[in-house]
């Protein structure tokens, strides 16, 4: 007989396998967290983007885009088309509308259009007690006023 044989037996296939599993276990919520990570960025991002063109447009008129809704500074509505046509195209192309989780981003004036809020409910798309400050949860809120963040993500995640 020919002891000359090529391959692998089946034991460095199963050390193999368990190998790789290995990796994924510890890979995959760390592509989870980030994936997390990249919509609260993109959403900071929207938020100061529609700040930006709020700033510009109070610039020229001397007020910020009026909302369609706003109770004493919270805002109760979402993005709607007053915002958007006071601010296309002429101080953003593209308002975006829509935060990271795909939840509507809200928007308010008060105290006579001299200030505004920009609001995202975070990823479970519902809003809870505002602290203030940095957070450490993906479904807290995110909130920009005034040119600012006085809520935001920081540090790691749960």
């Amino acid at each position: 007989m020919n002891k000359n044989r090529k391959g692998f037996t089946l034991i460095e296939l199963l050390i193999v396998v368990a190998i790789i599993g290995i990796i994924v276990a510890i890979a995959i919520p760390n592509l989870l967290n980030a994936i997390q990570r990249a919509k609260q960025k993109k959403t900071m991002g929207d938020m100061r983007s529609i700040g930006t063109a709020a700033e510009s447009y109070a610039v020229d008129y001397n007020r910020y885009p009026a909302a369609a809704a706003s109770i004493a500074g919270t805002p109760s509505a979402a993005i709607t088309a007053t915002v958007t046509n006071s601010l296309e195209p002429t101080y953003i192309k593209k308002l975006p509308t829509l935060d990271g989780w795909s939840s509507p981003l809200l928007y308010g004036v008060f105290l006579n259009n001299s200030e505004y809020v920009i609001f995202s409910a975070g990823r479970n798309g519902a809003t809870s007690a505002y602290s203030g400050g940095p957070t450490t949860d993906f479904n807290a809120d995110i909130v920009f006023t005034n040119g600012q963040f006085v809520q935001y993500p920081e540090g790691a995640q749960n």
